[in-house]
């Protein structure tokens, strides 16, 4: 029989959650596992599931960069009626599903607001005998209590039998951000970076241009207006370039910053072939998302970032500046963001000569596969 995986995922603020997960989904099922992503935030056009299934929850979202405030598709605050519905939600899809895998994105490490569901989810699943498994990034946020790290590794212990970090240790080991990692002994396991397999862009779209992007899209108007500024004071300013707004863009601010734009640029909302724009870009101007940065490296053009440094995350900040240490990256910190500054480290990463990334492993996609066909019996 083919294995059933059940994947929760909940993006909150940004998409890259969803994105990486959507990565995954598609590796999976294309290695013969029937995939349902069960997702529990606002619906994301064009997302590329490949074989895989999915079932949206009731939405949710963070109206303030610290996530403590969620609200629903009613721009409502959560209440404890729609908690009990959104678990009943879960439930009814885990019994239809029957998994025989179910991976969560980020929980235990984080998304701790929805505990209400997945505690008793989980403890049903294990009750089930299905293999429970943690898919989490590199870099975790620093918790504004130091008892949540314990509180991290009480549930992995308890409900988990595996976390999949998807990361190189020579980048960033997962110890430097969750300093409980020893606990976890065997059941840690590095996959290597998640890479999305490029989709080719259409006719010459992105040859030769400046790519700007930003994810998602919802706290990126700053960059996006600040790039405009700084094409005219740059060493770009003769080169094409191509500014994409993410879903969380509204209509009105694409229309200002088309206004803002010169003769040679291309103002337009996020595209699926993202990664093939960039293969053919001369330049990348982005945030530093965990996505966004393993497309940027696997198209080997040079990319400034602008780490997003919101409510208490670090994330993008520590992976940017390492990888700026290595010479792959140039960062200009949020913080200074301004036309000069943006202009200048756009100069800098022009002149500078191209540094290949060296040996960082990127096949997570492949050996997350590799590692859960592992863990079914034989």
């Amino acid at each position: 029989m083919t294995p059933k995986v059940l994947f929760w995922v909940q993006h909150l603020l940004g998409i890259g959650h969803l994105k990486r997960t959507s990565t995954l989904a598609r590796a999976l099922a294309a290695g013969g596992f029937d995939v349902t992503v069960v997702s529990g935030g606002f619906p994301v056009p064009g997302l590329r599931l490949g074989g895989a299934k999915l079932v949206q929850l009731s939405p949710v979202r963070a109206v303030d960069v610290y996530f403590k405030v969620l609200h629903t598709e009613d721009e409502q605050p959560i209440t404890d009626e729609w908690r009990t519905k959104r678990l009943a939600a879960l439930m009814a899809a885990a019994d239809s599903i029957r998994p025989d895998i179910v991976l969560t994105e980020l929980f235990p490490f984080g998304r701790r607001q929805l505990a209400f569901e997945l505690e008793p989810f989980l403890t049903t699943m294990r009750q089930r005998r299905a293999y429970i498994a943690c898919s989490v990034r590199d870099i975790l946020v620093e918790p504004p209590k130091p008892e949540r790290l314990l509180e991290m590794l009480e549930r992995t212990e308890r409900l988990f039998d595996r976390v999949l970090v998807h990361g190189d240790p020579s980048l960033v080991p997962f110890e430097e951000t969750f300093p409980h990692k020893e606990r976890l002994g065997d059941r840690l396991a590095y996959t290597g970076y998640v890479v999305e397999e490029p989709i080719e862009a259409a006719g010459l779209d992105g040859k030769g241009e400046v790519i700007v992007s930003a994810g998602g899209g919802a706290v990126s108007e700053p960059l996006l207006r600040a790039a405009l500024a700084a094409k005219p004071i740059s060493r770009a300013r003769d080169l094409a370039w191509r500014v994409l707004c993410g879903a969380g863009i509204g209509d009105t601010v694409i229309a200002d910053l088309r206004g803002l734009a010169d003769a040679n640029t291309i103002v337009e909302p996020a595209r699926n072939d993202f990664p093939g724009l960039l293969a053919r870009g001369r330049l990348s101007v982005s945030q530093a998302g965990y996505n966004t940065i393993m497309d940027v490296l696997a198209a080997g053009i040079p990319g400034v970032v602008v780490p997003y440094a919101g409510g208490l995350e670090s994330e993008q900040t520590l992976r940017a500046r390492r990888l700026a240490e290595r010479g792959v990256l140039h960062v200009v910190d949020e913080q200074s963001l301004s036309a000069e500054t943006l202009a200048k480290g756009i100069d800098q990463a022009l002149a500078a000569p191209a540094i290949p990334v060296g040996q960082l492993a990127t096949n997570g996609a492949a050996e997350t596969v590799r590692l859960l066909k592992a863990a079914l019996p034989a």
